[in-house]
């Protein structure tokens, strides 16, 4: 069959990319978190055949910003490339600090960042959730990180050395009912079959998180490479083989009913004391490099912290998981039809700031 070129593109920017034929795949969300545009090579019966995710249009330049802020100021920007994983961006950052300058975080530090990094990570699933399964419980457990940090998305909670500060009291009988009403619902069993991304492919992408796991990826840093936190929490990831739309929807409800546990589990030993460390007036990593990584929402962040001993870093590189991830389209949208497409992109969930870094 003749094959015809066309351009996928999604935001509001989309007709004005100057191609000859533009589908806008409409509302941002689940379809994408951002704008970004895919290059699709299309049969005359409407089959993918090939598949290109043409990222950039953001460009938000977070690591040349990083070099000209101190340590502390760098983590207000580090909450923002993934604005649905700001906690656990901050606490990526906050370790290569601390394990270059050699603190001992308070061990009720340690539990407070474990307890918000679960629920970060529940309140970014049942984003991409909701137009899914239908769920509406986003804006409850939004309400509890907004009143233990002051914060409704950029959270700006971790400081190095540990928490700014304690979390409010009564704040954790609060969480407890929150969670006791988390629901995320079920996945459609209509997702089946549909962009199967085999395990092999996301291996070779570095596809890691819900998305990787849905595939057959067995690796999750909680259970890998804990945090001390993590250690005494038995963290068993969600993992699945089938690799398609349905499996990645039905492995975020899933980590969704996991992370509600491990929260209730960080509260039934919840350790009293300190949540911080009397810093100097200016934060100065010792000249060296480190490299740490936490598991965000969507997958493994990393941040490759390297110093000259002053209070900027010389270079912090990130490793974001929608930047991996996203390279993949290109495996599992050959063979889907036009008409399935808002479905398996609802499935793959990224974050596109979290690619244009």
């Amino acid at each position: 069959m003749a094959g015809v070129e066309i351009t996928v593109g999604v935001g509001a920017g989309a007709r004005h990319l100057g191609v000859d034929r533009v589908v806008d795949l409409g509302p941002l969300h689940p379809s994408a978190h951002g704008a970004y545009r895919l290059r699709l090579a299309v049969r005359d019966d409407e089959v993918i055949t090939a598949a290109s995710p043409l990222v950039g249009h953001l460009h938000r330049g977070a690591e040349k910003l990083f070099e000209v802020r101190d340590y502390r100021q760098v983590l207000t920007l580090a909450n923002r490339h993934d604005w649905l994983a700001a906690f656990c961006n901050e606490l990526a950052v906050a370790l290569a600090v601390e394990r270059m300058t050699g603190m001992d975080v308070p061990p009720r530090a340690q539990a407070l960042r474990v307890l918000l990094c679960e629920l970060n990570r529940i309140m970014a699933h049942l984003v991409f959730l909701a137009p899914l399964t239908g769920t509406r419980d986003r804006d409850a457990v939004q309400a509890v990180l907004e009143e233990a940090s002051g914060g409704r998305i950029h959270f700006m909670a971790n400081r190095i050395g540990g928490l700014r500060e304690d979390v409010p009291a009564g704040w954790t009988d609060r969480v407890r009912e929150v969670l006791s009403t988390v629901d995320p619902g079920e996945a459609p069993t209509g997702l089946a079959g549909l962009g199967v991304l085999d395990r092999d492919a996301a291996l070779a992408f570095g596809v890691t998180g819900p998305i990787g796991r849905a595939s057959g990826v067995d690796f999750d840093l909680r259970r890998d490479d804990p945090l001390p936190g993590y250690r005494n929490l038995d963290v068993r990831p969600v993992v699945r083989t089938e690799g398609d739309a349905l499996a990645r929807v039905r492995c975020l409800v899933d980590e969704v009913r996991l992370s509600v546990a491990l929260a209730n589990r960080c509260l039934d030993d919840l350790p009293t004391g300190p949540v911080n460390l009397r810093l100097p007036k200016a934060v100065k990593a010792p000249e060296g490099s480190v490299y740490t990584w936490v598991e965000a929402p969507l997958g493994t962040s990393g941040v490759h912290l390297a110093s000259r001993g002053e209070k900027t870093p010389w270079r912090l590189k990130l490793r974001t998981p929608s930047f991996n991830n996203v390279q993949a389209l290109s495996a599992l949208l050959p063979g889907t039809k036009v008409a399935d497409l808002p479905a398996v992109l609802g499935s793959f969930a990224v974050v596109v700031g979290d690619i244009d870094k």
